[in-house]
Formats: structure tokens, C-alpha cells, sequence
């Protein structure tokens, strides 16, 4: 079982930054990716950002494209989201999740296996 935390959410003005971090611990995770995921209040749960552990490609959602980056230290057990340009409707709980499936888009929920409990992140206007 891998365990996933995320941690580093807090409340942030309009135009600041942010770095979320997610610490893998239990078993090794050697899966395919890692991403991360958010959702604000009403609304669902929508794709933000994933990274391969082999080759490190990195996916984005639009919203986020050139504002977010992605990335993991090199034993694979953290992974980070570093939030800039940071907007209200960025506000949500961003959960980091890990997935073993190698086949289907990268943004799809249902096919990350393991989830954080989520770090809630507010962007004041």
C-alpha cells in the first residue's frame, strides 16, 4: 500500500506563489505517474497537472499551462506542485494522486489508484 500527504496549502493574495509538496511513503511506489488533481466547492474534481517517473514528461491542464510546473526529487518519493501567477479560481483542495495504468489520458481520475487526503489552497482576490 502507498500512502500519499500533501502539504504546503495555505491562503495566498492574488499574483503570489506557492509550492505544494506530496511525500509517497509505505511501499515504494514504481508505478507510471503522479499528478495532481483539484477541486474547488460545487464543482468536480478536474485534472491540474501529472508527471511520468521515466522520462519525466509533464501534462498540464490549459488553465494552469505556464503558471504551474511539476516536478519530483530524484528517489521519486516527493512530489511537488509549484504554483505561480496564482488566481481566485485557482482556489480548491489539491489532491496528489499515483497511478499504475500506462494506457489512457493522463487526466483521467479513475485510473490514479492511490490518493492524498488533499491541502486546501486559497487564492484571495
Amino acid at each position: 500500500q502507498v500512502q500519499l500527504a500533501e502539504s504546503g496549502g495555505g491562503l495566498v493574495p492574488t499574483g503570489g506563489s506557492l509550492r505544494l509538496s506530496c511525500a509517497a511513503s509505505g511501499r515504494t511506489f514504481s508505478g507510471y505517474a503522479m499528478g495532481w488533481f483539484r477541486q474547488a466547492p460545487g464543482k468536480d474534481r478536474e485534472f491540474v497537472a501529472a508527471i511520468t517517473l521515466i522520462g519525466s514528461s509533464t501534462y498540464y491542464a490549459n488553465s494552469v499551462k505556464g503558471r504551474f510546473a511539476i516536478s519530483r526529487d530524484k528517489d521519486k518519493t516527493t512530489l511537488y506542485l509549484q504554483m505561480s501567477s496564482l488566481k481566485p479560481e485557482d482556489t480548491a483542495v489539491y489532491y496528489c494522486a499515483a497511478r499504475y495504468e500506462t494506457h489512457g489520458d493522463m487526466d483521467a481520475a479513475i485510473l490514479y489508484r492511490y490518493w492524498g487526503q488533499g491541502a486546501q489552497v486559497t487564492v484571495s482576490s
